[in-house]
């Protein structure tokens, strides 16, 4: 049986137990390590964000983002986009945040397609992304932008091998060669 963990109980745990678990509706769900290229992946697309993004806002990997305090849910997407005068500001709360990208993993499908998708959404996160790693070797992105009525997402483009994002700010990255 999972222990419910409360905000309090999650900020007192060390920085390596954090990195290597979500807690989603209060019960710590084991995050396993990613491989080199989800990793490389996540890298590239947060160096693009933050290149585009301008001062106002910064793009960086593995950090959580508590998107309820109860039941406590924290996730830690693969990039976040989230206003730089946030920085030294934790937990990171879905107002600083612009942008979650998830790159699923074998074993994370379900939680990345259906999941996240729908507790980023209720949070009020403007835009989430989701990256396929196809067969091909070149990443399938999926982009989602928040209807701030329902709460809930509306497809956007999708992109392969090369994204070109708009407003807020204009992305142009080459995935190919991950």
């Amino acid at each position: 049986m999972h222990q419910r963990i409360t905000a309090a109980e999650y900020d007192s745990w060390p920085e390596e137990r954090c990195a290597s678990t979500e807690i989603a509706v209060g019960i710590a769900v084991a995050r396993p390590s990613a491989s080199k290229r989800h990793n490389r992946l996540a890298r590239v697309l947060a160096n693009a964000l933050d290149a585009a993004s301008g001062p106002e806002w910064n793009a960086d990997t593995d950090f959580d983002v508590r998107l309820q305090d109860v039941p406590l849910t924290n996730r830690r997407p693969d990039v976040v986009v989230y206003r730089a005068d946030t920085i030294d500001i934790t937990p990171t709360r879905p107002e600083h945040v612009l942008l979650v990208v998830e790159v699923v993993s074998p074993g994370s499908e379900t939680t990345d397609r259906i999941v996240k998708v729908d507790q980023y959404a209720k949070a009020g996160i403007a835009f989430y992304w989701r990256v396929e790693q196809a067969a091909t070797g070149v990443p399938l992105i999926y982009t989602y932008i928040l209807d701030p009525a329902t709460r809930a997402y509306r497809t956007g483009e999708m992109y392969t091998g090369i994204i070109k994002a708009t407003a807020p700010f204009t992305v142009d990255i080459d995935l190919s060669d991950i």
